[in-house]
């Protein structure tokens, strides 16, 4: 049975607009942000300090802010199909400038730096946003500078580590290099100078 002339014009533009790669294609899934692990310095709930917060700099009743370049890490929470998630709680924690966890297994010489919060949370808005003020991480030994970061929302956790772009030190770093290319960009930190400050945005897939 031959095509009707509407039916033929309609399959000959449709093969064209395929050639030119302009028909509407299923949305592909964002893979999600590869989990890393947690590491033995998270703080448990008695260790936080009762200014628990997004701003990681500066601690209630404290008379100095925190040692260290002050940046800002912000970005949003978003599902797999790329939809933001709203009320997702994002939690962050760090070494000090020099190098120490605020918590009593990290033995090394030297206290924790008072004025600086250590750990810090964020709930996601509307947008599914969160925004964290903080100090541009260091290295310590055995590891390249990094922020270790968990995100949880609806049932669904993930525990991962943010990296500084272009850090020397990642190529070393035993815990870095187990991740692929792709997923090395998915977590690195380009910080960019916006309003006299560094910050860097990443969005966490979850």
């Amino acid at each position: 049975m031959s095509l009707r002339p509407a039916r033929r014009h309609f399959l000959r533009s449709a093969l064209g607009l395929a050639g030119l790669g302009l028909l509407a294609r299923p949305a592909q899934a964002a893979k999600l942000t590869p989990a890393q692990t947690e590491g033995p310095f998270y703080p448990t709930s008695a260790m936080r300090r009762g200014d628990v917060d997004n701003d990681l700099v500066k601690v209630a009743g404290a008379v100095r802010r925190a040692g260290g370049e002050i940046v800002h890490v912000t970005g949003r929470v978003v599902d797999r199909q790329g939809v933001p998630v709203r009320g997702a709680r994002v939690e962050i924690w760090q070494c000090d400038s020099q190098g120490r966890y605020m918590h009593p297994g990290d033995r090394r010489s030297g206290g924790h730096d008072p004025a600086f919060q250590g750990f810090g949370h964020d709930i996601t808005d509307a947008d599914g946003r969160y925004d964290f003020r903080t100090i541009r991480s260091v290295a310590y030994p055995g590891r390249t500078p990094h922020i270790h970061v968990k995100a949880i929302a609806g049932g669904r956790e993930l525990t991962t580590q943010f990296y500084v772009a272009g850090e020397p030190a990642n190529r070393n770093d035993a815990i870095f290099r187990r991740l692929t290319e792709a997923e090395r960009q998915a977590v690195l930190m380009r910080f960019e100078t916006i309003d006299n400050a560094p910050r860097a945005e990443l969005d966490i897939v979850l």
